[in-house]
This record gives structure tokens, sequence and C-alpha cells, in this order.
């Protein structure tokens, strides 16, 4: 018995000093490729005639427009967070606990939104809200000039996240347990409020800070609806980096947003550890079933419903105004997208959706292989360095991606990491967005496997990599290829840090439709709401495949 106590034990030192060494390629690339340029920028705004200029920060956060523009990304993102609550909760009860025909084509539907690039979720909203829009040509009703456009818009994009977040954990909480309380008398909301809502709190709080995150640092919803009265930090600090060239203004307003994004992830990493301990006291067991009694069917009519105006609707607009050619409908602003005017474009438009697709694919390589050794590093819980480096991982998704790719272009310039011109700076800025997907979506299920399986192929003389290409890899091979979906997705709707990068003969399609937004006439317009088309088609069937592939048993809590 020593002997077996003593390999075992030898067995975990290897499996820490393992961990440690897989922890090493996500460190470098996030360091070399996220922490470098942001440090860079920021140092070239504040390190002024060889002196900090710490007094600046004082001075900017002391502007009136300034001040307007921290008060809009708070008031907004609140607001947003409240709303995408109120109407996506039902729809993640839906999800969790009802069976009914056409669930996974719908929840791909829902998810759409949320890989799409927010410059497309913009003009989405244009279309249906604008000058010209849908709402204004039937009852002269336009929103494009109120914060109203900017929150609708923002819940579209969001809801995936309450639904998958919370509906992946209510999915496991055992309904006997709320049957119980009523078998004692408690009514249906005092049983609800009582047994569940205590279980689903860690999760509805995770996804309310998630929510709050990607609103806060909304940038191409904002930019395009918006207009010259709303600015987020992030549309402010692209606004003063790529029009003013205010850098210092700028860097600023990083700091204040790196701060604030500190913040909201250190509370998530605290709402999911809570998340995770109360995930061991409830059935993990598929509760979901046919709806039973007019409330329900009332509750699935009103989900369904409200998925069809909040999501159908702007996606169908948006695929109407791209077949509203001059001469008539029909694919007349498809076929012009071949034809390069020399103006807007060196090349092609339509040569933007096969950049998109070749850089997408190489940031899903990087970020499946970065993502995957951070993933199989965090899967045994300890101490505070790994909690460090998870949110680490997380950072990509609230840091200013104006800042990193703007940091991209003034630091990846010289020997030994000349980059500026190579073809690579793209999928690398796409796949900081990528990382964070894919662990997320690896994490739960990597720390689903038995370690005692590990612990015994140890015993057995296996290596660490031996052990995990014996015990986790076929465990968690469709959670990978969904992680490698979803990091080709957003890799496809990156914009913030490509719009930088990207070169002018070889555009991605974020940076090709708000290209084309920003230029006057209607062949442009229509151009951009043909790409647009192309680009959620292209999101919607890959969503549908990964519905397919996704594990049977759902996830635990994560997106």
């Amino acid at each position: 018995m020593d002997v077996a106590r003593t390999e075992v034990a030898v067995g975990r030192r290897n499996g820490n000093a393992a961990r440690l060494g897989l922890m090493v390629l996500p460190v470098v690339f996030f360091g070399l490729f996220f922490a470098y340029p942001v440090v860079a920028i920021v140092e070239r705004g504040l390190h002024v005639d060889g002196g900090w200029q710490v007094g600046r920060i004082l001075d900017v956060l002391g502007q009136s427009d300034i001040r307007h523009v921290l008060w809009f990304t708070v008031w907004q993102a609140l607001a947003s967070t409240a709303l995408t609550l109120l109407l996506a909760l039902p729809g993640a009860y839906v999800f969790a606990r009802f069976e009914f025909p056409g669930k996974q084509v719908l929840r791909a539907v829902v998810t759409v939104p949320f890989v799409l690039p927010t410059v497309v979720v913009g003009t989405a909203f244009l279309a249906l809200v604008g000058n010209g829009g849908l709402l204004d040509e039937l009852w002269g009703v336009r929103l494009d000039t109120t914060v109203w456009a900017i929150l609708l818009a923002h819940v579209f994009f969001n809801y995936a996240v309450v639904v998958r977040t919370v509906g992946g954990l209510w999915a496991q909480l055992d309904p006997r347990q709320e049957e119980a309380a009523r078998m004692l008398g408690a009514s249906r909301f005092a049983a609800w409020r009582k047994v569940t809502l205590p279980a689903l709190g860690p999760a509805v709080a995770a996804a309310a800070l998630m929510v709050f995150l990607f609103t806060f640092t909304s940038f191409g919803v904002v930019q395009i609806l918006g207009g010259p009265g709303f600015s987020t930090l992030e549309v402010e600090i692209y606004r003063q980096t790529a029009q003013i060239f205010d850098l210092s203004t700028a860097a600023v307003l990083t700091i204040v947003q790196f701060v604030a994004v500190g913040l909201i992830l250190g509370v998530h990493a605290w709402t999911v550890r809570r998340r995770e301990s109360a995930l061991r006291l409830v059935d993990a067991a598929h509760t979901a079933r046919r709806p039973r009694g007019g409330g329900q069917w009332a509750l699935l009519s009103g989900v369904l419903v409200s998925v069809a105006l909040l999501i159908v609707l702007p996606l169908g607009v948006l695929v109407e105004r791209s077949l509203d050619a001059p001469g008539g409908y029909g694919f007349g602003y498809f076929r012009a997208l071949t034809d390069a005017d020399g103006g807007t474009f060196l090349v092609p438009p339509i040569d933007a959706i096969w950049n998109s697709l070749e850089y997408a694919l190489a940031a899903t390589a990087i970020a499946v292989v970065v993502g995957g050794l951070a993933a199989a590093a965090l899967t045994r819980r300890a101490g505070r360095l790994v909690r460090g480096f998870d949110a680490l991982l997380m950072l990509p998704l609230g840091v200013s991606a104006v800042t990193v790719g703007f940091g991209f272009l003034i630091t990846l310039d010289e020997p030994p990491l000349d980059l500026r011109s190579t073809w690579i700076l793209v999928p690398l800025a796409q796949a900081l967005v990528g990382v964070p997907f894919v662990v997320r979506t690896m994490l739960p299920v990597l720390r689903a496997v038995d370690g005692r399986l590990r612990e015994a192929a140890a015993v057995l003389g296996a290596s660490p990599l031996r052990a995990w290409r014996e015990v986790d890899l076929p465990m968690v091979r469709r959670a990978l290829l969904v992680a490698a979906g979803f990091a080709f997705a957003v890799s496809l709707g990156e914009f913030g840090a490509t719009v930088f990068i990207a070169r002018p003969d070889s555009p991605t399609l974020p940076v090709a439709v708000a290209r084309l937004l920003g230029r006057a006439g209607d062949l442009n317009y229509g151009q951009a709401m043909a790409l647009s088309t192309v680009l959620m088609v292209v999101c919607a069937a890959w969503l549908l495949v990964l519905e397919r592939i996704r594990p049977a048993k759902a996830s635990t809590g994560e997106f």
C-alpha cells in the first residue's frame, strides 16, 4: 500500500509539473501578442519627453466630454444587461426544461448574433430601425438617433450568453427538489425562489457579468447606431487613436477600461467558483420534456415570439435589404461583389469572403493549440497562480481590441518580430479572441474526467502526454470540435483589431462591411448588406453543425 501511495504521489507531482509545462506556450503567446502591444500603447501615450505624465490621467478624466463617455458607457451597459436578463431568462428556462421540434435549429439561430461581427449587428438594426429602414418605411419609426436602438442591438447580440450560461446549468438541476418543496405546501413561486433560484444565482451572476463586459466594451454597434451623440470607451479610444491621433488620451482611456475589465473578470471568476461548488450538489441528468399544460405552452409560445421579433426579424431584414436591388428583388448586389471599383477596395469585395475563411482557419488552429494547452493546465483546480492564469486568458474579451490592433502596428515591426507586412498578423489577432472560447468550452468537459483515471495511468508508467492522449482525448474529442467551431466563428467576426491591421488588398468580411457602410450610395449600402448576409448564413450553418456534434451532456454552465 505504501508503494502504491508513493507512486500516486509521484504521479501527482509529475502532473503538477506537466501542468506548469502546459502553461508555457499560452503564457508566451499572450505575453508577446497581447500584453506587449497593450503595454507599448500605454507607454507611448504616457511616457513623454523621458518621463511619465501621470498627471495626464487626471487631466483627461476631468474633461466634460470624457466624463460623458464614461457615464454613457456604464449606463448603457447596466441597462443592456438588465434588459438582456429580462428577455433571455425565459428563453434559458425553455431551452433547459422543454423538448420541442426544431430545438437544435432554434438554439443555433439564437447563437448566430453572438458570433456575428458587431458591425454586422449594427448593420442589421440599421436596416430595421434606421433612416429608410423597415420600421421607417412601414410606420415612420426611427430609433437610430436614440439609445433604444443600441440597447436592443445589445440584447440581440447577448441573448445567447444568458441562454447558454444559465440554461446549461438549469438543465442539470433536479426538478424533483422543487417538486418536493411544493408537496410540502410551498407555492410554485416560493418553491422556485427558495430552491431553484439560489442554485441558479451564481450562473445568473456570471451571465450578467459577461453581458456587462461585452456591452461595456461595445464598439461596432455603438459606432454604427450611436452617431456623434453616443460614444463608449471603446469607440472613443478608436476615435482618439485613428482620427485625432491623440495617443495620450487613448492611453488613459485604455488604462481606465483595463482596470474596469480586471474588476469585472475578478468578480466573474468568483461567481464561477461558487457555481462549480454548487454543481456538486445537483443531479446532472437530462431533465427536458415536452411542455404540459396551458401555462407551459404559453411560455414556449411567448419565447418563440420574442425570438422571432428580437433575433429573426433583424436577420430577415438584413436578407431583404441585400435582395432589394434597384431593378427589383434579385441578386444584383451579390453580383456586384465581383467587381472592383478601385475606390473602396483594391480587389473585388467578394475576395473578402475567401480572405476571412483563410484567416479564420489559421486563427482557429492557433486558438485550439493555445487554448487546448491552457485548458489542460487548468483542469485541476489549484492555487492563485492557476486562477490568475485563467483570468489572463479572459482579458482579450474585455480589453480594447482597438488598442491591441494599433499595438500590433507599432510593436511587431522590428526583428525578430517583424510581422507587420505578413499575412499571419490578422490570424494572431483573431486567435486572441478565439482562445477564451476554446478554454471555456473545453474546461468543464476536462474537469468532468475522473482524475483517478489519470492517476491510474501514471501508476502504470504512462507519461503525462500519453495519459492525456489515452484518457482525456477520447472523452473530449467532441468538445474539442465544438471549441474549434466557436473559435472559427468568432474569428470570422473579429473587427476591432482587424480594422487596423488588415491590408487594403486583403480585407476581411467585417472590415469590408464597415468600409462599404462608410461610403455614400445605394450600391455600397446594398453590397454591405449582401456581405453581411453571406457572413450570417455561414455562421448559421456552422453553428447548426456544432449543435449536431456538441457533447450529449450539456456543459455545466460555461458558454
